[in-house]
């Protein structure tokens, strides 16, 4: 059994802050815990557009906080968000959140994220395995 608080996460190598400094991330769950997923509380800084690409995962997201709009970057379809909200990235679309008030996102990445996902947001992760001992290989 995992139990973690957010609190907790604070301030360790789980907490996460983008390179631009418009978002930051709490790693609540990541793949070394050995569950086939991770999952992350997300908060982004009004005001601001971020473009992500996610090319080796699915991502499911639910908006607990917040305002903006989700582009498609593929076919530049909009589409509003509000608390409440959810999204699915089933395609690997690359994609632009902007935010209007600061989000607060939970997320959920199929395979799960190894380490701290400051890349390059052309979705460069590793595709990785759940092997039968519970260990998690990477995919070459």
């Amino acid at each position: 059994m995992i139990v973690r608080t957010t609190a907790e996460i604070t301030d360790t190598d789980r907490h996460i802050k983008g390179n631009n400094g418009n978002w930051e991330s709490k790693r609540i769950v990541l793949a070394n815990d050995r569950v086939g997923f991770s999952f992350h509380e997300t908060t982004i800084a009004a005001g601001t557009t971020n473009d992500f690409h996610y090319a080796n995962h699915i991502e499911a997201v639910w908006l607990t906080r917040g305002k903006g709009t989700l582009r498609d970057l593929t076919n530049d379809k909009e589409y509003p968000l509000a608390a409440g909200s959810m999204y699915l990235l089933d395609g690997n679309e690359k994609h632009q959140v902007i935010v209007e008030e600061e989000m607060q996102m939970l997320c959920v990445f199929n395979p799960p994220v190894v380490g701290d996902e400051n890349h390059d947001e052309n979705g460069i992760y590793p595709l990785l395995r759940l092997q039968d001992d519970g260990s998690v290989v990477r995919e070459k």
